[in-house]
């Protein structure tokens, strides 16, 4: 029998798989993995159940139904300003599926592609698996600020897109104009493309605005958009997420689609075109919840002298436990899972190589007597270790 194909043997079990089986095994509250613990909107869900009983169950356009990709467009417009229609929208089976089709639908082997560390665990696996070369700028904490003469130098003539995640996972910054603006010169100084993951657009704190690449002047025939109705809409197993592009673009990344997932369960779309058409209060209530349960957690972990980074978007807060312990973050991680049963995740996990080795990713999209109850585990755990 011949041996696995290296490339995809080589891209393991991820971390998250790996810390959510330890959390199970010890019992823990699992703050590691990304999801939140309670369902989205009452009335996407009922609509959804009623959309199964109406007798559209068979495939749906590849591209997505229409009503989707319309609404798609539509928010676009109304929240970017952004000028798309549906011709120019791919729904996708989750942002993971339309992140390794918009990196289908543009890498050649041997391309070259710039990629931002920390970064998400799929895309060094899908660059490299495309035979694509990965070029890594890394942002160090605590401020995560953008190098800009290292990312400049990285591209060259064999540049063909940069992957861009913003608000991004872990750090949870959120990159702002200026960062932004210099970055969509360097895509055009070097004729690329931009792909972005923006799963947690409307995830977004206090004074920090996300701002799509798209919407920059230059960046709208260049840039592949994605967002996610799972998290939008605390719908994390509905995996139904969607790129945005000009018409050129998007009918490649259909193709690509077309040999990944093919097409999307269209109840669960119909039902994520309704929550897009929701009001403004609904979105703004979203992000005011999630800066909420941000602060419960960042203020408990800080007074238990587990120092937080600044956090602007997205599920996560990134804390400092040097103070409390001595080993790496996979150590640190591990042990609380088994000993205080709280489950965080190290954030080299999200670095190439070097990564620093003092943080752990903490996700507050939880419920408020979960993240007391982590707290308190914490605490608990703490103080028997200082006695």
């Amino acid at each position: 029998m011949k041996p696995p194909n290296s490339l995809l043997a080589a891209t393991g079990t991820t971390i998250f798989t790996v810390m959510s089986a330890l959390a199970q095994q010890h019992g823990a509250i699992n703050l590691g993995q990304g999801y939140p613990d309670t369902d989205g909107p009452e009335d996407v869900v009922e609509a959804a159940a009623r959309f199964l009983k109406d007798g559209r169950n068979q495939y749906p356009p590849m591209s997505g139904v229409q009503e989707l990709r319309e609404a798609v467009a539509a928010a676009n417009r109304r929240f970017y300003g952004l000028d798309v229609g549906p011709s120019d929208v791919v729904v996708t089976s989750g942002a993971t599926e339309a992140i390794t089709a918009c990196l289908m639908a543009l890498l050649d082997p041997g391309d070259e592609v710039v990629l931002i560390e920390p970064l998400y665990d799929t895309y060094l696996p899908v660059v490299r698996m495309l035979g694509a070369i990965p070029r890594l700028v890394r942002l160090n904490p605590p401020d995560w600020e953008l190098p800009r003469k290292e990312l400049a130098a990285a591209f060259s003539v064999r540049t063909k897109a940069i992957l861009l995640n913003s608000p991004m996972n872990p750090t949870g910054k959120v990159f702002n104009i200026d960062e932004l603006g210099f970055i969509a010169r360097l895509v055009i100084e070097n004729d690329t493309y931009a792909v972005c993951d923006e799963v947690y657009e409307h995830l977004v704190f206090g004074s920090a605005r996300h701002v799509p690449l798209m919407s920059l002047p230059g960046m709208r025939e260049r840039t592949l958009r994605i967002g996610s109705a799972g998290k939008t809409f605390s719908l994390t197993g509905w995996k139904v997420g969607y790129v945005t592009g000009c018409a050129t673009l998007a009918s490649v990344v259909a193709k690509a689609h077309q040999n990944l997932t093919f097409t999307t369960a269209p109840n669960l779309q119909r039902a994520v075109a309704l929550g897009l058409a929701k009001d403004d209060a609904y979105f703004a209530s979203l992000a005011e919840s999630l800066e909420a349960k941000r602060d419960r957690l960042a203020v408990g972990l800080n007074r238990l002298g587990l120092p937080t980074l600044r956090a602007e978007g997205s599920y996560f807060v990134s804390a400092d436990f040097s103070a409390h312990f001595d080993g790496d973050d996979v150590a640190f991680c591990r042990t609380i899972t088994e000993q205080a049963r709280v489950t965080a995740i190290p954030v080299s996990a999200f670095y190439e190589r070097d990564p620093p080795r003092h943080y752990a990713r903490f996700a507050f999209c939880k419920q408020d007597h979960v993240l007391d109850e982590a707290l308190t585990r914490l605490g608990q755990f703490f103080g028997t270790r200082a006695t």
